[in-house]
């Protein structure tokens, strides 16, 4: 009897471990890959979201010194020709491609048109760098919660398969499951909420460097 009453006492203290790693451990296999999933998506987001932060910091104190340079030479072609070989800021690379078709250029009957165009794909090539991954913040942000959500409905479908198992309306045996299933709400909401914070931040940050862009292949076109 003491026995018994021993083995009881040890399985409801190992029922009443929360412990995230235990949660895991408890929990039902379709649940576990939601578990995951969720942090998987965590992890990468933040692995963008820094690569992005340090991006974004990186070219625009670059564009900055690279439009002081250039206002400040006598020509854009002398100008061009002082380039280094490598570069990778995304307003040097737009004026390099121009200024490559400027010069190849034989014929100069609707140059302005044609470099205009030209212009126009080399911002949009030098943007789809920039906002790579975007689309991945964007989709955790919008799915992680729902995935989650998934993860609590089944762990409560498993709480309430338990009470039909034991017949015991008792807390402690729809604790676990109902654990589990609230771990996995809060994980697609830790997943979601900085996925949406910086890809609305990102995005915002792209549309002003997007406008730095046309406002230069303005100001250029406008020397040519």
């Amino acid at each position: 009897m003491e026995a018994d009453i021993a083995t009881q006492a040890v399985g409801l203290t190992s029922s009443a471990d929360f412990s995230i790693i235990n949660l895991f451990i408890r929990a039902d296999i379709i649940v576990k890959i939601v578990i995951i999933m969720l942090i998987a998506a965590s992890i990468y987001s933040w692995a963008i979201i820094f690569e992005k932060f340090k991006l974004f910091k990186k070219i625009n104190q670059s564009t900055i010194e690279f439009e002081e340079k250039f206002w400040k030479s006598k020509s854009a072609e002398t100008f061009y020709n002082n380039l280094p070989s490598e570069m990778d800021d995304p307003m040097a690379m737009v004026f390099k491609d121009s200024m490559q078709t400027v010069l190849k250029s034989r014929s100069k009957s609707n140059l302005s048109d044609r470099l205009t165009n030209i212009m126009v794909t080399n911002i949009e090539k030098q943007m789809s760098v920039i906002e790579k991954n975007f689309t991945f913040l964007a989709t955790v942000g919008s799915t992680a919660p729902f995935i989650g959500l998934f993860g609590t409905v089944w762990g409560i479908m498993n709480s309430f398969q338990s009470i039909a198992i034991s017949r015991n309306t008792s807390l402690a045996i729809v604790a676990p499951g109902i654990a589990e299933a609230l771990f996995a709400t809060a994980l697609g909401l830790l997943a979601a909420i900085p996925a949406v914070v910086a890809y609305n931040k990102f995005n915002s940050d792209a549309k002003k460097y997007y406008n730095k862009l046309e406002d230069f292949s303005k100001r250029f076109l406008a020397i040519i």
